[in-house]
């Protein structure tokens, strides 16, 4: 993401309710069932945690992404 169209959010700025809730979001977008969502939250978290990815926040639509780092 374009660094001039949103605001990076750093996970430790968030509260950890309110980053399972971001990262649930993210992960359910794609259709993920409640079986699999489980797992690929463990996933997105992991890749937070390890800088991979971030979390970016679009002012313009009100809503969190999580692009490649």
């Amino acid at each position: 993401m374009d660094p001039n169209s949103g605001i990076r959010i750093p996970p430790d700025d968030l509260a950890p309710d309110t980053l399972r809730s971001v990262i649930e979001e993210f992960v359910s977008r794609d259709g993920t069932d409640l079986v699999e969502s489980e797992a690929k939250i463990r996933t997105v978290a992991g890749l937070l945690e390890r800088g991979e990815v971030e979390i970016w926040f679009d002012e313009t639509t009100g809503t969190c992404n999580i692009h490649p780092a």
